[in-house]
């Protein structure tokens, strides 16, 4: 990983496996308004969207005047389960500590809110190995905006030749070409290895770890 000096990474099923909660929330949501409950898949292909548009896709609705009431309700569900019910990968605290042992500055960059990541963080483990956050209340544009990231590298000082980001969605791989870094891509969220071909990449790993023995 020598050459980079930052590495930042996407949060929802890129770091851990948060699906099982935001189903959850998503049909608590839908429910409470009245809204047909789309199949699983339908709703897990939505993670790493904005929540407001999300529930236009899955309400079937755009601009829903909805939007909000259902993103304010959806929070709410959250609170009592998020945390709870997100789970790290199995390799992720070991790549984290490793990459900040070698040195490397660690970021997470999502359009999640940043409490509740650092939430996640203090319900499953004493370890805390991440330097900066940037979380959806953090920034007005959301990915593939690069708001979010451009913001962390600023607060890092970090010049983006230093950068890498990792993410699970497509949208991540457009973000990182928003922004002018580096990309690297895991298959564990509903993107695939040949939808991700299509951005610049330096390289597509099935794992957190499998990303660290190849870069």
């Amino acid at each position: 990983m020598s050459k980079y000096k930052f590495c930042i990474f996407d949060f929802d099923l890129t770091l851990a496996d948060s699906s099982k909660a935001i189903l959850t929330c998503f049909k608590h949501t839908l429910s409470r308004f009245g809204y047909d409950i789309p199949d699983d898949r339908t709703i897990y292909n939505t993670i790493g969207k904005t929540l407001v548009d999300s529930f236009d896709i899955l309400t079937g609705i755009t601009d829903n005047p909805q939007r909000e009431q259902l993103r304010v309700e959806y929070v709410s569900k959250a609170d009592e389960v998020m945390a709870r019910d997100t789970v790290f990968y199995e390799d992720t605290l070991a790549v984290l500590q490793v990459l900040q042992c070698a040195g490397i500055k660690v970021g997470i960059v999502s359009t999640k809110f940043r409490y509740r990541i650092e939430e996640t963080f203090k319900y499953h483990t004493t370890s805390f190995p991440v330097d900066m956050i940037v979380g959806g209340e953090d920034v007005t544009q959301p990915k593939p905006d690069p708001q979010g990231l451009d913001l962390i590298i600023s607060r890092f000082g970090a010049e983006k030749k230093d950068v890498l980001y990792v993410g699970d969605n497509y949208i991540d791989a457009k973000t990182a070409s928003n922004a002018g870094v580096d990309f690297a891509a895991v298959t564990t969220g509903s993107t695939g290895k040949a939808e991700f071909e299509k951005y610049p990449h330096v390289y597509i790993g099935n794992s957190l770890t499998d990303i660290f023995q190849h870069i």
